[in-house]
């Protein structure tokens, strides 16, 4: 099997295996806090604590899984944190009380910094090298839906067998449908392309990478803070609860809609031009709708939604058209770090925001953040052997 024969198949695995990983860890929370609090008869913020050190052990873990999928190529890898995620699903379901909770944790913080699109990303450019794009956008296709069916199945896992049996049941997808599809549907990966003699070292950190860092660690920020806020925020400006409800349910569509038009109208285009587009997409809702109030919370969900769906994309397809594929993985891991770091913390701070200046002060915030990054976009200029 070799790497561009098989690309169609590996894509749909690596977005089905990455469905999985992000269902069971990151998209975990929102259906698992309450019944694991109230059954280990701890406070949710001790919950929400752990998952926010959970996702700082992962950030700190992207630069040496990078450097791994560099070396070694991305099968073995993500393999692996198959298992991982296994074993730390398991060791939920066992904990008896906060300390249990907590190292299944951090064993899952170890899988997320090993196994989440970093870490697809970076196993597409290996086998792929600079054609890797289509299969970058191609795995955020089917992830997009990362919630859309992990919500829906933990909360029928927990139904039907209680939260204990819900993370055994996570695990057991691990085992069963995670592992063997990583492990023997990724071919082995190609040996690592040479460094071109144009290209920065992979570990350096330039002005562009701290740019790039800086974008990115912003736009997460926002995505983070919205996906925990959304509906509050909309009912604070006016809208109707169910109505709320109804128009934050449109991210997620609005993100994989965007993300076909990534794939077909704007493939052949930049992917700086596209992650420009995607910048400007929030802090033009969020003007709309700080003026016009409830009567734009649809058109702000839509410019947010699809502004994130191509911006998922960018964090893969932008550092690869910068800095080509040679040491790709490690470089993805380090622009991950601070991404990582400020996710942790989004909920929380954007939920102080909200409580002491309002939904306007709410919106200023995520609108300057994303704002900013938008004209920090404007200040790269990419190599033209990159096609960026």
């Amino acid at each position: 099997m070799t790497p561009r024969t098989s690309r169609s198949v590996v894509v749909t695995t690596l977005g089905v295996t990455q469905t999985l990983s992000w269902g069971s860890s990151y998209y975990l929370t929102a259906v698992f806090a309450d019944p694991v609090s109230t059954g280990l008869n701890m406070p949710k913020s001790w919950y929400f604590a752990m998952v926010s050190v959970a996702l700082l052990l992962s950030g700190l873990l992207g630069p040496w899984a990078g450097r791994m999928i560099d070396e070694r190529g991305g099968r073995g890898v993500l393999a692996g944190t198959n298992l991982i995620f296994a074993a730390g699903l398991v060791l939920m379901g066992l904990a008896p009380g906060p300390a249990g909770l907590a190292l299944a944790w951090l064993v899952i913080g170890v899988g997320m910094g090993f196994g989440l699109y970093e870490a697809a990303f970076a196993t597409a450019a290996g086998l792929y090298g600079h054609e890797a794009r289509n299969a970058i956008t191609g795995i955020t296709l089917f992830a997009g839906f990362a919630s859309t069916v992990g919500w829906p199945a933990s909360a029928f896992f927990i139904e039907q067998f209680g939260w204990r049996g819900a993370c055994f049941a996570w695990a057991a997808l691990h085992v069963l449908i995670g592992f063997p599809l990583n492990r023997f549907l990724v071919p082995k990966a190609p040996p690592p392309p040479p460094v071109e003699a144009h290209t920065e070292a992979a570990g350096g950190v330039s002005a562009t990478m701290i740019v790039l860092a800086a974008v990115f660690a912003a736009t997460w920020f926002v995505a983070g803070a919205m996906a925990a806020h959304l509906p509050r925020l909309l009912t604070a400006l006016g809208v109707a609860p169910v109505a709320a409800i109804a128009a934050a349910s449109l991210v997620g569509p609005a993100q994989v809609a965007a993300r076909v038009l990534e794939f077909t109208v704007l493939r052949k285009g930049s992917p700086l031009l596209s992650a420009r587009v995607a910048a400007l997409g929030h802090p033009i809702g969020a003007a709309a709708l700080a003026i016009f109030g409830a009567p734009a919370a649809v058109f702000f969900v839509l410019l947010h939604g699809g502004g994130n769906g191509i911006m998922t994309i960018a964090r893969g397809t932008l550092p690869l058209a910068m800095f080509g594929p040679a040491g790709y993985g490690l470089r993805t891991g380090i622009l991950a770090a601070p991404t990582r770091l400020l996710q942790g913390g989004a909920p929380l701070l954007f939920e102080l925001v909200l409580n002491d200046f309002g939904p306007y002060g709410a919106l200023a915030l995520s609108g300057a953040l994303t704002g900013a990054s938008f004209l920090l976009l404007m200040l790269i200029r990419p190599p033209r052997d990159h096609g960026a």
